[in-house]
Order: structure tokens, then C-alpha cells, then sequence
């Protein structure tokens, strides 16, 4: 059975309905997300993406270097609380969120919200790095290598291209739970 980050062990199976989130940040605090891409899935099946830039609060950026978004790519862009108001039906009826170290993908979303004064979505999260950590025999769990491993494209820091990869790491741990195999190599 799956176990998430906070130790919760929801009903997950291969049909299940998830959204795989990343989120990119302007700097070190939790409420400067500068991008989000999320990608649905649904009974094994990619239905939706979506990807959207996000102007946060202050134009301090500290992180440009890492994903290429600055202050001047994203200061006519929307804040938090209109790209999620307009992105936010890609979590409606699905099971849980998922996103490779959900810790922080998780903590931006709350930060975001509370910022913006909106409630986050009350769904749980699962993280393909611990999945990953327990479902792939490699010495790095990071995003790339276990890219690399499974075979899946990746243009590391696009907030869609991780949000995507993470969305096929997800579907590559469900079908190894539903057979009951660890893969182990390619």
C-alpha cells in the first residue's frame, strides 16, 4: 500500500484520479511561486495539462539562475489567487495530489493560498520521490535520474515538463503496485 509524505495511506489503485503539481519560486519564501504546471490523470490515462506564470508579491527573485523566470518574465502576469482561481478545476474530483518532493510543492501551494487568502484544496499528496525511493532501486531519487531510469522525457526546472514526469512516475508506481513488482532495472 502507498504510504504519502505525512504517513496517510489512501485507497490509491490504477484507476485512480490524481494531479501532478510543480511549482517554481522566485526565492525562498513559500508564497513566491513565479510558475505552476499541473497534469491530470485519470484511470492510467493523461487528460490535462495546464501551465501558467504567476507575478508573487515582490519582485525579489533569487532563483532565476535554476528555472530562467524573472521578475520581467512575470510582471504583467496574474497573481496567485487569479491562476488558481482559473486552474484550480484540474483538482476537482480527483483522489489525491502528487509531486516529486511534495513537501515543498505542497508548502508553496499552502503558502500561496494563505497569502492570498484562499483555502488550499483539502486532498492528499503523495511524493514520487519517497515512491520513487522505495519502488526504484537507484542511488539518486532526484527528478532526472529517475527520468533517466524509467525512460521519460525531461526538461528539468519547466515547471510543465517536471509536472508531467512526476504524473509518469506516479503511473509507473501504480502499475508496479497493481502487479506487485519492484522494478529494479529497466
Amino acid at each position: 500500500m502507498l504510504v504519502n509524505a505525512w504517513g496517510m495511506k489512501p485507497e490509491v489503485s490504477a484507476r485512480s484520479r490524481f494531479t501532478a503539481i510543480d511549482f517554481e519560486t522566485a526565492n525562498c519564501k513559500r508564497n513566491s511561486a513565479c510558475a505552476v504546471a499541473m497534469v491530470r490523470v485519470e484511470s492510467g490515462r493523461i487528460v490535462d495539462r495546464v501551465a501558467r506564470l504567476i507575478r508573487p508579491p515582490e519582485s525579489s527573485f533569487s532563483f532565476s539562475h535554476v528555472h530562467g523566470i524573472t521578475w520581467k518574465s512575470v510582471s504583467n502576469e496574474p497573481a496567485f489567487a487569479e491562476v488558481w482561481s482559473s486552474l484550480s478545476c484540474i483538482t476537482q474530483n480527483i483522489d489525491f495530489l502528487v509531486a516529486h518532493n511534495a513537501s515543498f510543492d505542497k508548502a508553496v501551494l499552502n503558502g500561496c493560498c494563505e497569502h492570498s487568502g484562499i483555502r488550499p484544496p483539502d486532498l492528499p499528496f503523495h511524493c514520487t520521490v519517497l515512491l520513487s525511493r522505495r519502488y526504484f532501486n537507484l542511488g539518486s531519487v532526484s527528478l532526472p535520474c529517475v527520468c533517466r531510469h524509467l525512460g521519460i522525457s525531461l526538461s528539468h526546472h519547466d515547471p510543465a515538463s517536471d509536472a508531467e514526469a512526476c504524473a509518469r512516475i506516479m503511473l509507473a508506481v501504480l502499475q508496479h503496485e497493481r502487479i506487485g513488482t519492484v522494478v529494479n532495472a529497466r
